[in-house]
């Protein structure tokens, strides 16, 4: 109806404009009317002024109402959980869509999924207009626009603890599900082999989804399945839970793959190749293809994943950095959450938006947000400069070419003139910037490249970067050709050599493995703290194995950071938190194996309140913000002694404290008494296993946290708390000593902390640790400042229901792309 009104008056609008014109044109002004009417008979005239109006009529409605019909775009309706009763989720949602389209033909065409398995809600192609009117419906938390996210070993489990010898055998770990969103998997591969499995676990009830039987599932992959709602596809995907892109296959093995002999990636890394739990099952949800990966897709998998069995889920990926996405606009919190309520544990990466504070994704309390680090182990390749001088450098370089020396150039002495590019533009190594001819069979120095293909197109011999342009001098990167990544101080020393030698020669030898002692290291790429949204709420929780991680690899995808590489390998090194990720999604199947009944608040309690203390001298600005906990230890986190528990009535009730919107929280739980006595405040009493405190630059110090812990450790034990000494503060726990008599008493007690007046400091860290002798429980407390809020009268990043679609549509990322991690 508002559309036809409008086309009525534009119609108008347009008439009386061209009216205008034609006696401005045609001189008939409003004296020669009169006269006219005065010479002829008044019916005469009124013909002729009506022919005048019907024919701009028709000439407006050729301009205007045959514009395009406004453009339909997906939108995903989220609506909490599932209803009570007989409720048929299906009818309801096409009476939702009959009403704002207002025909049931459309209906059919509009509705293209509906979430009905474990949660509710749906995905519809509707015009913003009309996506805006069912946002304002009753029942409706949410309205999304679909966004495209990007997909954000040997000695990795050695590194943090778990030998051989601590694998949970058939009898427990067989009954863990882990369930991968991810890029699919390749099944054939030695690291997913089903020999000495029995069935899987009668709990289980997903299925394997394939196409024209192009996928097998076996005893150790008991479930696939694949989303591609926008059916986009590149000529490189293959249309069923089969990985062409590598990535899915990586992190699967990681997590749960089987001990493989001899891996390597030709010939690099050579050894035994297993995950953090080797005997669980693996349930794979392809949501991500060489577009990127659909959020409609995403909480599709969720919604199948939770109703199939799993008991872990591992996402590596997520949103952008920087922008607060609100719990409840957000797929993958929204999707976690409701796993949470039966039971799953979601584990996710922390992102690659570092060294930048602010920029940790993943952020909802309910998650286990895992940072990157490196470990004891590096790949270098060391340049040889024609006079002798030796130049430690990182990379992937598996190229064997016999100590051969070749010519050396810089890039920027080999700009293409005739592309008018000069040396500004070819030090850079830009492709269409560079002589071909004189690069060609040389070693080029670069002081920008993404992934060599540049050198590679003009016959280049090999390429020096620096490793200013990669962020990062402790990740190495394989690279399709003879590769090196130097220091960037290091880069001045090759120029002087070639500006000093008539013709310069350097050999870049392949690599070889290095003892790192300077791990564990957070990786510059991994996304830092503190939580934007929530900065009560430490994040990322803690950090894991994710740089030059080996796992196995799908051998269509390519075999190096170049896109076009036509290698194949069975096995990859990669880095990034995605890698990370798997690692704790491993660790955290390997304490469910341990303990079936255990809640995922509770895992993540054990893995968190164990992990190894990182130094924080070597994360002098960032500390916990960059590592939270610590360094992920699987072996201690089976006995943790206590635990930090919570449950969906815990999350609830801090969602109420932070303001949240009452209504949309009853809809979320399907529980109308929920935040009837909450009171707005802070979130510290939320039973989280770490402490956050900003603090309103200028202020002074003062919170105060209440906690409660669950013996899970000796039936008759005793507690003393000690603290770390912090710098301006005071920490009080109250009481300071907890006796317990059995296993699964609770008790509570709270931390108080006071101090001067702080200004401008990154971050003041320390901890609280537990001890009965025999089991160390730590808990990082840091404080810092924050700026004071723009406007007093408004609720910091608080969503209300209802509000418009412009509003909401503003909260995510701005360039409307998620991130692999």
């Amino acid at each position: 109806m508002n559309e036809v009104i409008n086309c009525n008056i534009c119609l108008f609008s347009i008439s009386i404009y061209i009216w205008s014109l034609l006696i401005n044109n045609t001189g008939l002004r409003l004296n020669i009317i009169t006269s006219y009417l005065n010479q002829t008979k008044i019916k005469m005239a009124k013909q002729l002024l009506l022919s005048l109006l019907y024919l701009l009529f028709f000439s407006a409605s050729v301009l205007h109402c045959q514009s395009k019909p406004k453009e339909k775009k997906l939108y995903i309706v989220y609506m909490g959980d599932k209803p009570k009763g007989n409720m048929l989720v299906g009818s309801l949602h096409h009476s939702m869509i009959e009403t704002v389209i207002g025909s049931k033909k459309s209906v059919k065409d509009s509705l293209i999924y509906s979430y009905r398995k474990s949660f509710n809600g749906f995905v519809a192609k509707l015009s913003d207009e009309e996506a805006k009117r069912i946002s304002g419906m009753d029942g409706v938390i949410s309205v999304l626009p679909d966004r495209v996210l990007k997909l954000h070993t040997t000695r990795s489990w050695d590194f943090v603890g778990l030998k051989d010898e601590y694998s949970v055998g058939d009898s427990k770990g067989g009954d863990v599900i882990i369930g991968m969103l991810d890029t699919g998997i390749w099944p054939e591969s030695a690291s997913f082999s089903d020999k000495g499995f029995g069935p899987p676990p009668s709990k289980w009830k997903g299925k394997c989804h394939s196409t024209n039987k192009t996928f097998t599932c076996n005893n150790k992959i008991i479930g696939a399945r694949y989303y591609n709602i926008k059916n986009l596809y590149d000529k490189t995907d293959i249309v069923s839970p089969r990985d062409s892109i590598g990535h899915g296959t990586h992190t699967a093995s990681t997590a749960a793959g089987r001990q493989v002999e001899g891996a390597s990636y030709f010939g690099l890394a050579k050894g035994v190749a297993r995950g953090g739990a080797p005997n669980a099952r693996l349930a794979v949800y392809k949501v991500c293809w060489a577009y990127g990966c659909s959020s409609a897709d995403i909480l599709a998998a969720f919604d199948d994943a939770i109703a199939d069995g799993v008991d872990i889920l591992s996402v590596s990926l997520g949103g952008g950095a920087f922008e607060p996405v609100e719990y409840f606009e957000d797929p993958i919190a929204i999707g976690s959450y409701h796993a949470m309520k039966m039971g799953i544990l979601t584990s996710v990466s922390a992102g690659n938006e570092g060294p930048y504070r602010g920029s940790v994704t993943n952020y909802s309390p309910w998650l286990l947000t895992v940072a990157a680090n490196s470990i004891d182990r590096k790949f270098v390749s060391q340049l040889v400069l024609g006079n002798g001088q030796i130049i430690p450098g990182v990379a992937i370089n598996p190229f064997n070419r016999n100590q051969t020396s070749f010519p050396l150039i810089w890039g920027g002495d080999a700009a293409n003139y005739s592309a008018n590019a000069n040396s500004l533009e070819s030090r850079y190594c830009n492709r269409n910037g560079m002589d071909s001819e004189k690069l060609k069979g040389k070693i080029v120095l670069c002081e920008n490249v993404i992934d060599g293909s540049s050198i590679m197109s003009v016959d280049g011999a090999g390429v020096i970067i620096s490793s200013a342009v990669s962020g990062d001098d402790i990740v190495a990167y394989p690279f399709p050709l003879p590769s090196t990544i130097i220091k960037a101080k290091d880069v001045a020393t090759v120029l002087d050599y070639i500006r000093s030698t008539q013709n310069p020669i350097a050999t870049i030898q392949s690599s070889e493995t290095w003892k790192d002692l300077t791990a564990p290291v957070v990786a510059t790429f991994s996304s830092r703290g503190p939580n934007i949204l929530n900065p009560d709420i430490l994040k990322p929780d803690l950090t894991a194995p994710g740089v030059d991680i080996i796992a196995a690899w799908s051998p269509v995808a390519p075999s190096s950071i170049y896109y076009e590489d036509v290698r194949t390998t069975k096995y990859y090194l990669e880095s990034g938190t995605s890698m990370s990720c798997p690692h704790v999604s491993g660790a955290a199947a390997y304490v469910k194996a341990a303990h079936p009944t255990w809640s995922p608040a509770a895992i993540k309690s054990a893995l968190m309140t164990t992990a190894t203390i990182v130094d924080p001298e070597k994360h002098k600005e960032d500390r916990e913000f960059g590592y939270g906990s610590g360094l992920l230890n699987p072996v201690k986190a089976i006995d943790p002694g206590l635990i930090f528990n919570a449950s969906e009535t815990d999350y609830i009730a801090f969602l109420c404290k932070q303001g949240y919107n009452t209504t949309t929280l009853r809809l979320l739980t399907g529980d109308r008494s929920v935040c009837k006595s909450a009171k707005h405040g802070r979130g510290w009493d939320l039973n989280y296993p770490s402490f956050s405190l900003p603090i309103q630059d200028g202020n002074e110090i003062n919170g105060i946290f209440t906690r409660t812990v669950t013996n899970v450790g000796s039936p008759n034990s005793t507690y003393v708390a000690s603290i770390d000494p912090l710098e301006r503060v005071k920490v009080k726990v109250d009481p300071p000593e907890l006796t317990f008599n059995s296993v699964g008493e609770e008790r509570s007690f709270t931390v108080k902390v006071k101090g001067e007046k702080i200004t401008q400091l990154p971050i003041i860290s320390g901890s609280i640790t537990w001890n009965d002798g025999v089991h160390s429980v730590r808990t990082p407390l840091v404080i810092y400042t924050v700026l004071p809020p723009k406007s007093s009268s408004s609720k910091q990043f608080r969503p209300q229901a209802k509000e418009s679609m412009s509003k909401r549509s503003s909260i995510f990322h701005k360039n409307g792309l998620w991130s692999r991690n």
